[in-house]
């Protein structure tokens, strides 16, 4: 991930996480929500989710890079060895860390298949029967 953009991108996200953090506030509820998509689109758009980039800005590597400043890789191993838990700072952390994940790979997702549901084929009355109906 060592570009400078890559470094800003990660250095974004992780002030909306903490802001929300420090607000007591779910990740998923706005302004956080909104600010963190905002901070995904840029990523996005600048190509840092394609398997070719530069940089990687996918939602493994923000998991790699956020879990490295905070410590969690290391929490997680020395608690391993010492057969104890994590305490509860890295365990809420792992939270923070598991939303801000769950929402980039969502995002991404829709993102990657945009087009296949909004070409003219898509709007094809007949492609809507295809769905087996309720009940």
């Amino acid at each position: 991930m060592r570009s400078d953009f890559a470094e800003r991108v990660v250095g974004q996200v992780e002030e909306v996480v903490l802001a929300a953090e420090e607000a007591t506030r779910p990740l998923e509820v706005e302004p956080y929500r909104g600010r963190l998509f905002t901070v995904f689109v840029l990523a996005y758009r600048a190509g840092g989710m394609q398997p070719d980039a530069a940089f990687d800005l996918s939602a493994d590597a923000l998991c790699r890079e956020l879990g490295a400043r905070w410590g969690l890789a290391d929490a997680a191993r020395d608690s391993g060895a010492e057969a104890a838990g994590l305490n509860p700072q890295h365990v809420h952390k792992m939270r923070l860390l598991w939303s801000t994940m769950r929402l980039w790979m969502e995002w991404t997702y829709a993102w990657d298949r945009w087009a296949e549901f909004h070409s003219s084929e898509a709007h094809d009355t007949g492609s809507v029967r295809s769905i087996p109906p309720k009940g």
